[in-house]
């Protein structure tokens, strides 16, 4: 048996223990749900966002109405 194929062997052998190494896949997991929940979140917040934005509108309007539209005195 010559060097070569020792370290050949003992390369191949590296390989097989990486692929079949699953810790890096759960971080991997991890993440994903953690981007899905981001983007609910994000999704949520953006709708708050836009009905608070008509309330307020909604609500200056009406004020101004009440005081006549002016503001100033």
């Amino acid at each position: 048996m010559t060097v070569y194929a020792v370290t050949g062997s003992m390369q191949m052998s590296k390989v097989f223990a990486f692929l079949k190494d699953e810790s890096g896949a759960t971080a991997i997991e991890y993440g994903l749900i953690a981007a899905g929940i981001s983007v609910v979140i994000i999704t949520a917040v953006k709708s708050v966002g836009s009905n608070l934005t008509t309330t307020f509108e909604s609500i200056a309007d009406a004020m101004k109405g009440a005081s006549g539209g002016g503001g100033s005195n």
